[in-house]
């Protein structure tokens, strides 16, 4: 029997960039918060033995286990799903601070285009650009209502950069400046120039210098250890919930955090929801949170499960097309070229966003009427500190992965080899979407969530064309080989790909094809919020934690205008 608690205001759902941010803003506005996370709490000095890239890399130690709750998947709605049981596609972290403690540190804005993609696509195009099979379609928000969403995230997180070329004029500068150049991404921004396209400084959050945010959180300088994507930072340089925006909450006795606390169902009674039940992952037992409004901030793929589990919003329903919770589900691929060189350079030192960038062949900054695809990728090379364990590319001449020959080219290779890869755009697709497993349960007893996703011909030619500028650029470097991703036939879940995957409680302006509206309040329950990048209708050609924290910002003020009016925020 559930134990039931005393009621709260606002309850949040998970505590990584979204959930910490609602938190932050809640405590100050003086709103009674509970922050719910199923893992432990996390600070800077947990990971001051963290340069472990066996217990973290290979191991996965901040990820979600998969041994208690994991996800299902196919390719196609004939198949039969089977359960996940490795990372490799993407990532689904855990503990206080969620993915924004192991991420690499790229913030971004995404461009106004994709915000209005299918309105601005079909305008210059035609409707006929693309089959009726891609379900493009606009976020129901503009860049000019988000952007000062945008200052706020990267005022809070400190972020380093410079103006993008290619990209909307900034408002505001970036709170810090770029981080520092070397001699490798000197070579490519030079070969970038020669290729005719214009190069910038990657926007990170990775500290190029000691700041405070206006919350008067210090994030430390980044020292290039090269110790970023998949590890937490003993130095508290990498921006993040933990330093950021957590500690900010924590000042406020308004505000309570409980970890180890995993959330399974949304309650409604008669109809209205209620508040929350949790299971402590220590003791098993069960507590009821009543709440006035619960706020969904967890991973995409858990975003979507906990709506589909308590029957918020109507399920996707990829043969009729109608229902919104779980369709446009979205995975970044990145086509790449690496070049192996006659020069060697200092590869072990780095950052995880340390890097150079150009947006030439991403949004709409090219014409695509003679192209059969729309959209593109933001192409880069960043310089994140090479490992010893999975660090060993090779030229394609070498024909194994093991044995001497290929030792003594990984060794010869490991500080004359880089790679340049982009953020490529994909397009939701009708079957590929997010929805429970008929047949696998988790630790819980609940369905487990199933992925239905494969690539599509869109994909293929984006990649195609992407590739080839990608290679042009690294063909400017002069590299005695190169080696070109290829992109096969069939999605399979376990090559690593990219750990952003979008899509599942997408945002709209049309309750019949969104979960949210613009404020992320759900159409079909008022007083629940859900937060992430399962919010987003297609990925960008960025990374998306930016535009995350952005929305979250955006939510936060829409989370106060209920608590005190109560109602739609937006009408259908």
């Amino acid at each position: 029997m559930a134990e039931t608690l005393d009621k709260k205001e606002v309850v949040v759902v998970g505590l990584g960039w979204a959930g910490s941010i609602i938190a932050a803003e809640m405590a100050k506005a003086g709103k009674d918060v509970l922050g719910l996370e199923r893992g432990a709490e996390k600070k800077t000095e947990d990971y001051l033995l963290a340069h472990d890239e066996y217990r973290y890399v290979v191991g996965h130690e901040m990820m979600q286990d998969l041994s208690k709750e994991t996800i299902t998947y196919r390719n196609n709605l004939d198949e039969e799903a089977l359960p996940m049981r490795r990372f490799g596609a993407f990532l689904i972290g855990t503990d206080v601070g969620g993915g924004g403690v192991h991420w690499n540190g790229d913030t971004w804005r995404y461009n106004p285009y994709d915000f209005e993609i299918k309105s601005r696509t079909d305008e210059k195009y035609g409707e006929d650009k693309l089959s009726d099979d891609y379900l493009i379609q606009d976020w129901g928000i503009t860049y000019e209502e988000l952007e000062p969403y945008y200052e706020r995230y990267e005022r809070t997180a400190g972020v380093s950069g410079e103006q993008n070329p290619m990209g909307p004029e900034r408002k505001m500068a970036y709170p810090t400046p770029p981080m520092k150049m070397t001699p490798l991404l000197s070579d490519f921004k030079a070969a970038c120039e020669a290729a005719g396209a214009t190069p910038f400084r990657t926007p990170s959050g990775n500290m190029s210098e000691e700041y405070t945010n206006p919350d008067g959180m210090t994030i430390a300088a980044c020292q290039y250890c090269g110790f970023c994507e998949k590890f937490g930072c003993e130095w508290g340089a990498k921006s993040s919930p933990i330093v950021a925006t957590i500690p900010v909450a924590q000042q406020h006795d308004n505000f309570e955090m409980r970890t180890h606390a995993n959330v399974v169902d949304i309650i409604k009674e008669d109809g209205k929801v209620t508040g929350v039940r949790y299971v402590d992952t220590r003791t098993h037992e069960e507590f009821i949170q009543p709440a006035d409004v619960v706020v969904i901030t967890s991973h995409t793929t858990n975003n979507t499960k906990l709506l589909l589990h308590s029957e918020l919003g109507t399920p996707y329903d990829p043969e009729t097309g109608e229902g919104a919770v779980g369709k446009n589900y979205c995975l970044h691929i990145t086509p790449s070229v690496t070049g192996f060189f006659d020069k060697e350079y200092n590869l072990s030192m780095g950052a995880g966003a340390l890097g150079v960038t150009v947006d030439d062949y991403n949004n709409d900054n090219f014409d695509h009427s003679d192209l059969d695809f729309i959209h593109g990728g933001s192409i880069s090379m960043k310089q994140q500190g090479k490992r010893p364990i999975l660090e060993n590319a090779v030229p394609d001449s070498v024909e194994k992965n093991w044995g001497a020959e290929f030792k003594a080219e990984s060794v010869k290779a490991y500080n004359r080899s880089a790679g340049a890869w982009a953020q490529m755009i994909t397009l939701p697709y009708r079957t590929n979407y997010l929805s429970l497993d008929p047949t696998y349960k988790d630790d819980y007893g609940r369905p487990l969530l199933r992925l239905t996703y494969d690539v599509t011909e869109h994909d293929r030619n984006v990649h195609s064309y992407i590739g080839d500028r990608i290679e042009e650029i690294i063909d400017e470097m002069n590299p005695v080989a190169k080696s070109r991703s290829v992109l096969d036939e069939h999605f399979d879940i376990l090559p690593a790909h990219n750990d952003h995957i979008v899509g599942g409680t997408i945002m709209g302006a049309d309750p019949n094809t969104s979960v949210v509206n613009n404020y992320l309040q759900m159409w079909d329950a008022e007083n629940v919020f859900v937060i992430g990048g399962s919010n987003f209708p297609h990925n960008g050609g960025y990374n998306p934690t930016g535009t995350v924290g952005a929305l979250a910002y955006r939510a936060a003020e829409g989370i106060e205008k209920y608590l005190d009016d109560n109602g739609p925020l937006v009408e259908a």
